[in-house]
């Protein structure tokens, strides 16, 4: 029987290149994530599971922090914002989501992902949670609708704004020390911090009477 021209001889590793061998080394690397999380990422692993070598790997990622965000955006799915009708329950399903994320397996490789970074903007920029375009985008959906409905103040509509709710929540996490925080923290950030805050954004008597 002829010998099979995909198989690198002697080593019983299959010759990819270009997009195939990087999808093949993310798809390992994910693999790897979910079983064993950052902690047990390791090239040699990825490259005995992908079937190649550890510098067709290193040509691609410079490092495992490079080449576990790479496979951590592979996990994670892209979710459209919720649309309850009113602002009040998408803000609370906002929230909800990115609780029960946090408290995930796969929130638990991410924040590992995030502690590996530490202050490399250049590397937590690159997770999907953690670009702020990407929440802000999202949070700017649910404002520009309730905007629309009369339901917030088009004043409102600025990043910073718009995403105070999961700042709020994400502060929990710090404080608390746990990645998970009661509903009822949840249901206090929307009525008494965020409500407040994009109805009467550009309201002069928001200031008090002069």
């Amino acid at each position: 029987m002829a010998d099979d021209p995909t198989k690198q001889p002697g080593t019983g590793q299959t010759r990819r290149r270009g997009v195939a061998l990087e999808e093949a080394i993310l798809r390992a690397a994910a693999d790897e994530l979910i079983e064993s999380g950052y902690a047990g990422l390791t090239m040699d692993r990825v490259a005995r599971r992908a079937g190649t070598n550890k510098n067709a790997i290193y040509r691609r990622w410079p490092n495992r922090l490079a080449l576990g965000i790479a496979a951590y955006r592979q996990l994670a799915t892209t979710v459209q914002p919720p649309d309850t009708g009113e602002l009040r329950g998408d803000v609370l399903e906002l929230l909800r989501r990115a609780n029960r994320h946090w408290s995930s397996p796969l929130g638990m490789v991410l924040r590992d992902l995030m502690a590996a970074a530490g202050s490399a903007s250049e590397f937590t920029a690159q997770l999907p949670e953690q670009s702020t375009d990407s929440v802000a985008a999202s949070w700017l959906t649910l404002l520009g609708r309730a905007v629309a409905r009369g339901e917030a103040s088009p004043e409102a509509l600025h990043p910073r704004v718009a995403t105070v709710a999961v700042v709020l929540l994400r502060n929990e996490f710090v404080m608390r020390g746990v990645p998970t925080a009661p509903d009822e923290v949840l249901v206090e950030i929307v009525d008494e911090v965020y409500l407040p805050l994009v109805r009467r954004r550009g309201d002069p008597g928001a200031h008090g009477d002069s």
